[in-house]
């Protein structure tokens, strides 16, 4: 196998004209013959037992051109892009069949999109804010509020009526034109008065009521309720009151900090909050600052990019999404369908994003190129074990599946950005009409890994109805 001809199309586009030897071709039919020859019926043999020559002789020559040419296929464009030196984008090629023939071969050709040659204005030298950061006490404060309203236990009162904030357990059933109607009726159900969790009015009546009542709440369904049968119609719950409950929050002291740490006192539990805080802000800082640095270099592209560059990115975003839908047990298409949107509108939403992938990664590329970039034997081995623990599999096993190659390539690309952030200028905030001077950068961490988006909690429908689009 041979590359016969490169031949630019156009800008990013080439097209390899490869051999196949006669010899090789020839190896590769008797190949595709044993595998596929025990289903060629020939009359006068059994099944499967004609001889090649026969089969050749009854169905034509040709009989397993395309077989044999498929089991050649694919390492004959390989050795020909590595001969040809080109960086392919995608595996979408044209194909071309110039001529077959079981004494002289095949001759091909394939067209493909290969990686844009880009230029890059400046990446040394940028200067970009970064944010001093703090932690307030009051801060810390709100975070243990938070930390105990989570932490708050419900205890029932029975000494007086409910109130707004309460949390009362209830019967109801409702009724329209004095029939009752499906999904209006309901036991031992919980509900937050204040919550607004029901129709306007429902949970207002119920105020002021003690265990034990009972009573009816009248109510009007709204006009766009998403039950038409019930839209703009009046009402009447039946209801019964059997538990007022309120939350208790727990007394911020040692013993709190004790149930929900592994710290003996709050002042140490502080302290960790206020440094985990500060741990936040820095990273989030440093992420900010990266960010506009990085924003700076691609708007310095010079270069045209290929749509299938574009198009290979917003491929794997609709695979990234799916795959934490479906850790979520939702299924893409029915996710689609929930939400009332179509794969275009998907891919449409994420365009942006997928660009700023793709001119990010092609900078940060280009930089390791030019810096002349190579990560070392150890800086290999530490992101392999990286990865292994971030998916909690053996290390070896993802060395099978993610080649050294392309891991070099990753590793090079946070090392370029490592690299453009020790040269760049930090230029701290300018206060109101202030002008501040300009210091180096004292840390160059890694960019930081955002985490996978989290599916919105779903709240339970009670007396409110939606439709299935609002939803």
């Amino acid at each position: 196998m041979s590359l016969k001809e490169t031949k630019k199309l156009e800008t990013n586009r080439y097209q390899l004209e490869i051999l196949i030897d006669g010899e090789k071709f020839r190896d590769a039919i008797k190949e595709a013959y044993k595998k596929n020859g025990k289903k060629v019926n020939v009359p006068g043999f059994r099944k499967g037992k004609a001889p090649l020559h026969i089969i050749e002789t009854y169905y034509g020559t040709e009989v397993f051109f395309e077989d044999a040419l498929n089991l050649l296929y694919n390492d004959a464009v390989d050795e020909a892009i590595t001969e040809s030196g080109l960086k392919v984008i995608d595996d979408k090629m044209d194909f071309d069949l110039v001529s077959i023939s079981k004494e002289d071969g095949v001759d091909f050709k394939v067209s493909l999109t290969t990686y844009p040659e880009i230029k890059l204005k400046k990446y040394k030298g940028l200067k970009a804010e970064k944010q001093e950061v703090k932690v307030e006490a009051s801060e810390i404060t709100a975070e243990l509020k938070t930390l105990a309203e989570r932490n708050a236990r419900m205890i029932s009162v029975e000494d007086r009526a409910a109130k707004k904030g309460d949390t009362v357990v209830i019967d109801f059933e409702g009724f329209v034109d004095g029939k009752a109607f499906d999904g209006g009726k309901a036991e031992g159900h919980s509900l937050e008065l204040g919550s607004g969790q029901f129709i306007p009015g429902f949970e207002n009546q119920i105020i002021g009521h003690a265990i034990d009542d009972q009573f009816d709440v009248n109510v009007t369904f709204p006009e766009d309720y998403g039950a038409k049968e019930l839209a703009g119609k009046p009402a009447v719950f039946k209801v019964k009151l059997h538990e007022i409950k309120i939350r208790e929050l727990p007394e911020i002291d040692d013993e709190f900090a004790k149930d929900v740490s592994e710290f003996d006192t709050l002042k140490d539990f502080k302290a960790d909050l206020k440094k985990k805080a500060l741990e936040r802000k820095n990273k989030a800082a440093e992420e900010a600052f990266e960010n506009d640095l990085v924003q700076q270099i691609v708007d310095g592209i010079e270069g045209d990019i290929p749509e299938a560059m574009y198009e290979k990115r917003l491929n794997q975003s609709v695979e990234e999404f799916a795959y934490r839908l479906q850790s979520q047990g939702m299924d893409f298409n029915t996710y689609l369908k929930y939400t009332g949107g179509t794969l275009d509108d998907f891919k449409k939403n994420f365009r942006p994003q997928a660009e700023m992938q793709v001119k990010y990664r092609l900078a940060l590329e280009k930089i390791a190129e030019l810096e002349n970039i190579k990560p070392d034997d150890e800086a290999i081995e530490a992101e392999y074990k990286k990865l292994a623990e971030n998916y909690g599999v053996d290390v070896d096993k993802v060395k099978a599946a993610v080649p050294q190659s392309e891991l070099v390539k990753d590793v090079a690309v946070g090392l370029a950005i490592d690299l453009v952030k020790a040269n760049a200028i930090v230029a701290e905030p300018k206060a109101a009409g202030e002008s501040k001077p300009e210091k180096k950068p004292a840390t160059t961490k890694a960019p930081a890994k955002k985490a996978p988006a989290k599916k919105p909690a779903e709240k339970k429908p009670a007396a409110k109805k939606t439709d299935s689009k609002k939803k």
